[in-house]
């Protein structure tokens, strides 16, 4: 949502070189705040740990609190502070150039004027996108000696302030590779599906686990409790909503996990069978066929024919 907010005079603050890959976290009282009229020459992306911050960018404004991820890119005048009203504002931040494929991931959250407000990320990806800035405070600091950055300690609040800026080669790949788990991780988890009319939110969530790994050793009473919900008032739902019943679905997920393997792995069809749910070969072969008019191994032949 776009809000006014006044123009305050201060005097610009610098942005880091382009090139540079820069990491660092803050823990800013009332009265701190960054202004650049001209913008920055590289992507800023900011993560709030605690407090809240208010960021502008052209005429596009966001209020960041714990869990948020506020991106903006380069080329238009900016300002971010501690928010009004607000007793501090904690937060880690990184300087780069973005890669193309962040684009995509960051788009549904655009807000105008190259701002972008990823949120709401839940609760349960908090640790793993702190834990990825860690990790990328680390590598930027590596200098490619040694052994890599190992197991990464949450800071201190005494060390609040600290800045890293990766030099080397190695060092600036690696901590563009923890940055972009960051963009992911939000992204993916902060995005809302469009809803169909009509699904339990239950039903969809029992779709996922499904979809996310049809190998397990999924049943109806597993993915029921799974959804909190008896075996027969799943099922009856399940089958009522979507138009078969849960193992049905479950079937159909195997199979096509089991046709990706075939089409992007060189595993042994009693192991794509395997690690596509099935216990029996020979029931594989036989479902695989009806499902797509071709036994496994032929199935693989006929997409690698010239």
């Amino acid at each position: 949502m776009t809000v006014s907010a006044e123009e305050l005079p201060e005097p610009a603050v610098p942005s880091p070189p382009p090139g540079l890959v820069t990491v660092g976290r803050f823990d800013e009282r009332p009265g701190y705040s960054v202004n650049r009229p001209g913008g920055s020459g590289s992507w800023l992306f900011t993560w709030t740990t605690g407090g809240h911050g208010r960021l502008r960018q052209g005429t596009t404004e966001t209020r960041a609190g714990a869990g948020d991820l506020v991106v903006l890119g380069p080329g238009v005048p900016h300002r971010y502070t501690v928010a009004p009203g607000a007793r501090h504002w904690a937060f880690w931040w990184a300087h780069c150039q973005a890669r193309p494929s962040w684009a995509g991931w960051l788009r549904p959250y655009a807000l105008g004027d190259r701002l972008y407000a990823v949120t709401p990320v839940p609760d349960t990806a908090h640790g793993r996108v702190t834990s990825a800035f860690l990790r990328m405070l680390a590598d930027a600091r590596w200098t490619g000696e040694g052994g890599p950055p190992g197991t990464i300690a949450a800071p201190h609040a005494s060390e609040d302030g600290q800045v890293a800026v990766a030099h080397g080669t190695a060092a600036r790949e690696l901590a563009l590779c923890s940055l972009e788990s960051v963009v992911l991780l939000a992204a993916a988890t902060a995005r809302t599906e469009p809803r169909r009319s009509g699904i339990d939110a239950r039903i969809r969530q029992a779709e996922a686990l499904i979809a996310a790994d049809p190998g397990a050793p999924h049943t109806v009473a597993s993915l029921a409790a799974g959804v909190s919900l008896s075996p027969s008032r799943f099922a009856h739902l399940f089958s009522q909503q979507l138009g078969q019943s849960p193992m049905r679905a479950l079937l159909a997920a195997r199979l096509l996990h089991a046709a990706r393997l075939l089409e992007a792995t060189d595993l042994p069809v009693e192991r794509v069978a395997a690690a596509s749910g099935f216990t029996s070969p020979f029931h594989f072969n036989r479902v695989f066929r009806q499902r797509y008019g071709t036994p496994p191994g032929a199935y693989r032949a006929g997409l690698r024919a010239p």
